[in-house]
């Protein structure tokens, strides 16, 4: 007689706690996946010790585009994990539906988010992927997972400690990273070069380019970024962002 033996493989992904409201942890339970539900501070699942994965509608994209989340996050998780990645879930040509409210040329429209989309990809090094759907998302996920299970050479937690940035700091790379060509990385080294994103932003070509990775070309930018006065500024008489840090 044969003996069969039948082993059970245990696979386990680490879910924050605010993606309890999609669709995507009962999906991984109802594929097998060990699902513990934690409040991360980096990504949305933890697969491995090594790989975080933040998850992102495409709504959710273009909101953390514009209030400076996506850089802070991405510095984030090349800070924490080896092999991150970020997953944009839904179809991107929705973007071009939620500008239409903003009456932009179509060019302007999407030039900062295949920007921003360019940066996570070429300044990061974080791969990025579109699934259609939550369902797509979970296959994604729960063959990261076992392949992940099937090559793991270390005994890492998936949790680790990590040290939560404070709220200032964030709120004020996230102005400095908004800048044409900067993100997160180059914003970092402003504030560590000028102390406050004050001097930073009143800083003038010659002491921006000294900054490493920053060069002339990319300060002469931001310099004529932050000089040009702005038509409806002076149609209507708004004072500017760096007269409002004057005061």
């Amino acid at each position: 007689m044969t003996n069969f033996v039948i082993s059970y493989v245990f696979v386990r992904i680490v879910v924050d706690r605010r993606e309890k409201s999609s669709s995507i942890p009962e999906l991984l339970m109802k594929a097998g996946i060990t699902v513990d539900f934690a409040t991360l501070k980096v990504g949305d699942y933890v697969i491995s010790s090594n790989t975080a994965v933040e998850r992102k509608t495409v709504h959710d994209l273009l909101k953390s585009i514009y209030d400076g989340r996506l850089f802070i996050q991405c510095s984030q998780l090349i800070k924490y994990f080896p092999s991150p990645l970020i997953i944009i879930e839904g179809n991107i040509k929705d973007l071009e539906l939620l500008y239409e409210s903003k009456n932009l040329p179509y060019s302007d429209k999407t030039r900062s988010i295949y920007e921003s989309i360019s940066a996570i990809i070429l300044d990061f090094r974080i791969p990025l992927i579109n699934t259609p759907s939550g369902t797509h998302t979970t296959n994604l996920l729960v063959a990261m997972a076992y392949k992940s299970l099937q090559e793991r050479s270390d005994d890492g937690p998936l949790l680790r400690k990590i040290k939560k940035s404070k709220q200032e700091y964030l709120q004020q790379l996230s102005v400095l990273s908004s800048l044409p060509g900067v993100g997160s990385k180059l914003g970092a080294r402003m504030l560590e070069e000028f102390n406050t994103p004050k001097r930073a932003l009143n800083a003038s070509v010659a002491e921006l380019a000294k900054i490493p990775g920053f060069g002339r070309i990319r300060a002469q930018k931001v310099r004529e970024v932050l000089d040009k006065k702005s038509r409806k500024s002076n149609e209507e008489g708004q004072p500017t962002l760096l007269e409002h840090m004057k005061k």
